[in-house]
């Protein structure tokens, strides 16, 4: 009877090491669907702000440009410019956040596996995985925040440009 206890006790920590690694990968879930959501915003503005430079170019074509489609061309130009950046930043946000999952998944793999076969060198590559894991999570992060600033940045020019 003692043996079944202790095999049933094993089993529960053997789950409970594999949750956090899974909690984890619903943390960076979260956070990939916020930053997806930026990345829709961010590429629809840079097509809108395109669409409106080549109308302008157009405009532009057929006569002499006035002063406000002058400053309207280059607000757009530098914009495009700085979205573009921006769109940098939320791709290498989301391949961190990406990479960060896979290196959960990896890491629940491993307590798995050494579980099954008690493989005791195996808790090196397990702390290993979450840990880079976690380092890519907090990159991703970093990218995420530089992005929001970068995203102020371009409304304050805009806003300024106008003035």
């Amino acid at each position: 009877m003692d043996l079944f206890k202790d095999l049933t006790l094993n089993a529960i920590q053997i789950i409970q090491l594999m949750l956090a690694p899974a909690v984890m990968i619903n943390a960076c879930g979260l956070l990939l669907l916020g930053i997806n959501n930026k990345y829709s915003l961010v590429v629809n503005r840079i097509r809108l702000l395109n669409e409106e430079k080549r109308r302008l170019m157009v405009k532009i074509g057929e006569h002499e440009p006035s002063f406000e489609e002058n400053v309207r061309l280059e607000s757009t130009s530098v914009q495009i410019a700085a979205l573009v950046y921006r769109a940098k930043l939320v791709r290498n946000a989301v391949l961190c956040y990406t990479t960060a999952v896979a290196l959960f998944i990896f890491t629940s793999l491993l307590v798995g596996i050494s579980s099954f076969m008690s493989i005791g060198k195996l808790n090196f590559f397990i702390i290993t995985a979450f840990l880079t894991g976690m380092i890519f999570v907090l990159i991703g992060i970093i990218y995420a925040g530089l992005e929001t600033k970068k995203g102020y940045d371009i409304i304050s020019y805009e806003v300024r440009a106008h003035e």
